[in-house]
């Protein structure tokens, strides 16, 4: 819940911003160049006074803005108290004006009009007097009362020239006043300067983290993007209201008035980081919106940094500093914000494309029969899939293509096929929930249709650096253009290319390994009678890795693209060389004993136990030896059969997304998987305490 503190935290700070933020937009310069004096000397003492009255007001405005928010109460405090003071003197002026042109001067009671005039007078000066003691917090009314002297003369019937004479002398007594409390409080900043040195020295910030707690620690007490967030909105605010009545107003239409008003009210560094700050949080609302939309309260609890709106706001801030966004005249500035926000919010749909991604493809993995989830999962992709190609083309009517506006483009398009690539494999999980039965194969159509994706955003990106360098050689060349596509060649092409080689390779590697090794008869099988360990389904085919352990292929194929070792043991994968003379003449051979790593030996004898109990028992017996062997095995190798155990859920790469593959109801099958996911459940429930 916000508290008052924090609300006057943020309110009495944004005065300090709003006088940095006219005095950037001062021009005195200017004002000093066309300032005319009598003489050359008396002109540099006017430009002086001038020069050192800005800079003097920076350093206050910078002053007040730092305070600490007690004092920051207190100098409102006596600012108000000061007004009203003035406010009092404004009263008893405004008064003897009003009699002097009555012009009377006898005594009140016999002049009823004179006596209504007075009383009313009189019960605003008490009123302000009174205010003024009370937010001074004293009970020294006659502190305030200076301006009661001419109230209290005219009562006593004195003559009008001498009651203007003691208005005079009771605005000097209250000048003196102020000037007196003053020159008490003159070293007050300075104490606190000395203050916050002194804590500062005796933090001992000599080393990075220390410094930046303290900068963290100032960030959070100020507030600092809620604070220039209100300081942007109430900038903001100021330029609809005063645009409203004009004509072009209406001409314009409603989103150039708004982007007009936006461009207006970022015209110096502290408006441009308020619309930072302002972008941010609204780009924060639309994620949240699209993770509430998709999964309910649930999917707000997801603290990814990356989906949080810093990406959107810092994109927005390199933009316009590149870009020169602040040096342009009001309509170029315009412009430029139109295209700088059509980025950020590229950028946003972006995000919100990777936060629908895992959800559909979660909601085909798993079978989940609810339909609404379904439908808020589908019709966000289809949303994600026909705005930006809207986008795409509304902005292709406003600008000439260019090299610029190809890249916004590639943008949109990008998550287009992003998305298009989603509900493919979305489909495919549909339709094996709809046969009954797994397909043969869903794992590598799922890796081609993630190809086939990943290879058109490569040509995108290719082609717009092709286009771009072309522009570049036979256009206008500028060291700008020349860095962007130098960033985008490497972030988008070369990225890209080295990421999906690499993932080519780890397939081909996976798959040849799988291919060395044996594959067991329907005689091992039977014998082994067990599930597979990886994905807890009955095994009508499975190979033999040389330790002696039964896997499905797929399942181990994607268990090597995470780690070489078994997931058993963790014995390395490769083929002995006792074996490989066999192998090169297709010879299957038996299934080797455990060949375990030397810091292994110790849980030797142990895996022969449970061969042996493997051999004996039909049902019930592979649970047996899979609980020996985590128990054998030690922490590290649990929190591995863990990690391969949520691996297989699925992935946006394809490699793990096929896993529901494999998955059937009702047999012995899913009898050994609920005992060895009931086993495996106690296990990791004892991790803790063994630990």
């Amino acid at each position: 819940m916000v508290r008052l503190e924090d609300v006057a935290n943020v309110v009495l700070r944004v005065p300090s911003i709003l006088v940095l933020d006219l005095l950037y937009k001062c021009d005195v310069e200017s004002f000093t160049y066309h300032l005319r004096a009598k003489s050359e000397d008396l002109l540099f003492k006017y430009k002086y006074v001038i020069w050192n009255m800005y800079y003097l007001g920076h350093i206050v405005s910078t002053v007040v803005l730092l305070l600490p928010l007690g004092h920051i109460v207190q100098l409102y405090l006596h600012i108000l108290t000061a007004l009203l003071l003035y406010m009092g003197h404004q009263i008893s002026r405004e008064y003897l004006l009003v009699e002097s042109q009555y012009g009377y001067d006898c005594a009140l009671f016999l002049d009823p009009p004179a006596l209504n005039r007075f009383v009313t007078a009189l019960t605003s000066q008490i009123i302000v007097t009174t205010l003024c003691a009370f937010l001074m917090r004293t009970r020294r009314v006659w502190l305030f009362s200076a301006h009661l002297v001419p109230l209290v003369a005219r009562a006593c019937s004195v003559s009008q020239d001498a009651v203007l004479t003691l208005t005079t002398v009771s605005m000097g007594i209250t000048g003196a006043e102020v000037a007196i409390f003053l020159l008490m409080n003159l070293f007050v900043p300075y104490r606190l300067a000395r203050a916050a040195y002194r804590e500062m020295a005796q933090a001992e910030m000599t080393d990075l983290y220390r410094l930046l707690a303290v900068g963290v620690s100032l960030w959070h007490s100020f507030a600092v993007p809620v604070l220039f967030s209100v300081f942007w909105f109430v900038l903001f605010g100021v330029q609809l209201v005063s645009n409203v009545g004009t004509p072009t107003a209406v001409q314009e239409g409603l989103l150039l008035y708004l982007l007009t008003c936006m461009s207006e009210s970022c015209a110096s560094p502290y408006s441009l980081l308020g619309l930072t700050f302002v972008v941010s949080y609204l780009a924060l609302g639309l994620l949240n919106l699209c993770k509430f939309y998709l999964g309910g309260f649930t999917a707000l609890r997801n603290h990814n940094v990356m989906h949080r709106g810093v990406t959107e706001g810092v994109t927005l801030l390199l933009l316009a500093l590149q870009t020169g966004l602040l040096d342009m005249v009001a309509l170029q500035r315009c412009f430029l914000l139109f295209i700088i926000l059509f980025i950020v919010l590229t950028s946003t749909l972006q995000s919100m494309s990777e936060i629908t991604e895992p959800i559909v493809l979660g909601l085909g993995a798993s079978r989940n029969r609810s339909v609404w989830k379904h439908v808020r999962g589908l019709s966000m992709c289809a949303f994600l899939l026909l705005f930006p190609g809207f986008m795409a083309y509304k902005i292709s009517q406003f600008f000439h293509m260019d090299f610029w506006l190809l890249i916004l483009v590639s943008s949109c398009m990008l998550t287009s096929l992003q998305v298009t690539g989603t509900l493919l494999i979305y489909c495919l999980f549909m339709v094996e929930v709809w046969r009954g039965a797994p397909l043969p194969g869903l794992d590598e159509v799922v890796y081609y249709v993630n190809g086939v994706c990943r290879i058109l955003e490569f040509a995108v990106a290719l082609c717009v650096v092709a286009y771009g360098a072309w522009e570049s050689l036979w256009g206008e060349w500028s060291w700008m253009g020349a860095s962007v596509i130098i960033i985008h060649s490497y972030c988008n092409v070369w990225l890209r290319a080295q990421a999906g080689w690499k993932s080519f390779l780890l397939r081909q590697e996976a798959a040849r390994k799988i291919n060395l090794l044996p594959r067991a008869s329907a005689q091992q099988l039977q014998e082994h009678s067990d599930v597979c360990a990886i994905c807890f389904q009955d095994m009508t085919s499975a190979v033999i890795t040389y330790c002696g352990h039964f896997f499905h292929g797929n399942c181990l194929r994607k268990w090597l693209y995470v780690q070489e070792t078994c997931p058993m043991c963790h014995t390395s994968i490769k083929q002995p060389a006792s074996t490989q003379t066999t192998a090169a003449h297709d010879i299957h051979p038996q299934p080797a004993p455990p060949q375990p790593h030397p810091h292994h030996q110790a849980t030797a004898p142990e895996h022969a136990d449970v061969h042996q109990e493997e051999a004996h028992g039909p049902q019930g017996d592979g649970v047996c030896s899979l609980n020996k062997k985590c128990e054998s095995e030690g922490p590290a190798k649990r929190s591995s059969m863990q990690d391969l155990t949520c691996s297989s859920s699925g992935d946006s790469e394809g490699i793990n997304i096929a896993a529901p593959s494999c998955s059937s109801e009702g047999g012995p099958a899913s009898q050994h998987r609920e005992r060895n996911e009931d086993s495996i459940s106690s296990l990791f429930r004892e991790l803790p305490e063994q630990n």
